[in-house]
């Protein structure tokens, strides 16, 4: 059985609400190469391969927008956190559709 995301947020509705102030607690699951070429300032970074074992480096207690390139990993990486109980929101469209400012930091 298929595991359903139950929500999604659009790359332009983050934008908005970073803009607008929120806190927002991001998490990518791109490669390390992929991060280093540039990332959304204040997101956690975490390989999709590696979240099985550093999933309690996140805070459980609060939404998790997860992003990648596509949309493909992230969708993958909040079946994973969603098993787990945290709160997911996959970001579809992923950093191809970003329109923001990326950091290199």
């Amino acid at each position: 059985m298929a595991f359903k995301i139950e929500k999604e947020i659009t790359p332009q509705e983050v934008e908005a609400r970073l803009k607008r102030g929120e806190e927002l607690r991001l998490l990518d699951v791109r490669e390390p190469a992929e991060w280093a070429a540039g990332h959304i300032a204040g997101a956690v970074h975490i390989p999709v391969g590696q979240l099985v074992e550093r999933c309690k480096e996140l805070d459980a207690g609060h939404e998790l927008i997860v992003m990648c390139r596509s949309g493909g990993r992230s969708g993958l990486a909040c079946e994973l956190l969603g098993e787990r109980g945290f709160s997911v929101v996959n970001m579809t469209g992923g950093l191809m559709n970003w329109t923001g400012e990326l950091t290199g930091e």
